[in-house]
């Protein structure tokens, strides 16, 4: 190898070897920090958007009461309903009163609600981006609808969560934004109920 040319790439690993240090710290900084703010939080309050795979857009509430649970209200015209009550996971019609049941685990609602959450140390976390205003965290793995994966977006000063992005097997990308989020309230146990009894007919509203 010519002289000049080794020389020229020792010096660029010389460069390159402290920033590539620096940036894994960063990274390695941010994530400490989300799990710390994110684990001191038992419930949430506040409003979503949703963006669907077709473009639809839906919104509503949602409350969270972790570990385990959640419930998201969605505004007419859509007629859903999402329970996690700590087991499963119920999407409800409310106009045709059907229901769709699948367990927690196998769904990627259970990394919002597990109770701890350390991105530093799990495995299927894939990928992690540090920017001025957010920090993005990709995590794949097997779910009820197959491969896919999630993606968790966080404030960069605050650590909040602002946005979760999931691509199921099929390609198919879903995006909910949250806001007006309140932590630390009083939640009614009540909202994360499961019927279990199976729910036939149509029942408009």
């Amino acid at each position: 190898m010519n002289r000049l040319v080794r020389n020229a790439l020792l010096a660029a690993a010389l460069v390159t070897a402290p920033l590539a240090s620096t940036a894994h710290a960063a990274t390695d900084q941010a994530l400490t920090e989300i799990n710390s703010y994110f684990n001191a939080i038992h419930t949430m309050r506040g409003e979503f958007v949703q963006f669907g795979p077709d473009g639809s857009r839906t919104q509503g509430r949602f409350a969270i009461s972790r570990p385990g649970k959640v419930r998201f209200f969605y505004d007419r015209p859509s007629t859903l309903d999402i329970i996690a009550d700590g087991q499963s996971v119920a999407v409800r019609d409310r106009r045709r009163n059907t229901q769709d049941i699948w367990p927690l685990s196998k769904t990627p609602l259970r990394f919002l609600l597990d109770n701890t959450i350390n991105l530093t140390e799990d495995a299927k976390v894939t990928d992690v981006e540090v920017a001025p205003d957010l920090i993005s965290v990709r995590i794949e793995e097997n779910t009820a609808f197959g491969e896919g994966a999630l993606t968790l977006l966080f404030d960069a000063e605050t650590k909040e969560l602002k946005q979760w992005n999931v691509i199921d097997g099929k390609g198919q990308e879903t995006s909910v934004s949250i806001y007006n989020v309140s932590t630390g309230v009083s939640v009614d146990p009540d909202l994360f109920e499961i019927n279990y009894i199976p729910l036939r007919g149509d029942s408009p509203r």
